[in-house]
């Protein structure tokens, strides 16, 4: 071989080298991307997953609660009453006095699963008298809230308030309900 054949032969083993170099370097970044691709995908794929599991645990305690203490099915009136008899005896225990009571419209949409009783009651009596009673009446074991609650002082007492408080209680409903 000539020296010329033996030059363009280094030259075409370099441009060779060099278009290899070229195409493997192309075909790194193109995989190198598709990596990086997937490991975004695959990190964002377990923060998801992370984010579930704390929901799903969050929940799972929250129906183990609901389990132990969901009440027995009831009619809408004997709820109602109960209702009415406990706030209305828990008033009277704390020296409250009942100005009014009325029902309100019983929550029993098709579908739920709960449905919802409400009592009105316009009381009056001492502040401290008063947060007895609404402790007593707030008791989440029971399902059962002072959802609306509108304070104004006394006219005729300055050492009394006036207070009216719906009262609210859910419960499972029979099945005629």
């Amino acid at each position: 071989m000539t020296s010329r054949e033996k030059t363009i032969l280094k030259l075409m083993a370099a441009a060779g080298f060099v278009v290899l170099n070229f195409v493997g370097f192309h075909f790194y970044q193109i995989e190198t991307r598709k990596i990086k691709s997937n490991l975004d995908l695959a990190r964002q794929n377990v923060e998801k997953a992370e984010v579930i599991k704390a929901s799903r645990e969050q929940i799972s305690d929250e129906m183990e609660w609901l389990a132990a203490h969901e009440p027995s099915p009831m009619a809408d009136q004997e709820v109602q009453t109960q209702l009415q008899r406990f706030a209305e005896n828990e008033a009277r225990s704390v020296g409250l006095t009942i100005k009014a009571q009325k029902p309100l419209t019983t929550d029993t949409a098709e579908g739920l699963i709960y449905h919802r009783v409400k009592f009105e009651f316009d009381v009056t009596g001492t502040e401290e008298a008063l947060y007895r009673w609404l402790d007593r009446v707030n008791e989440p074991q029971q399902f059962r809230i002072a959802s609306q609650i509108l304070l104004s002082p006394n006219e005729q007492d300055d050492t009394k308030i006036n207070c009216r408080a719906t009262i609210e209680q859910w419960f499972v409903p029979t099945q005629n309900s």
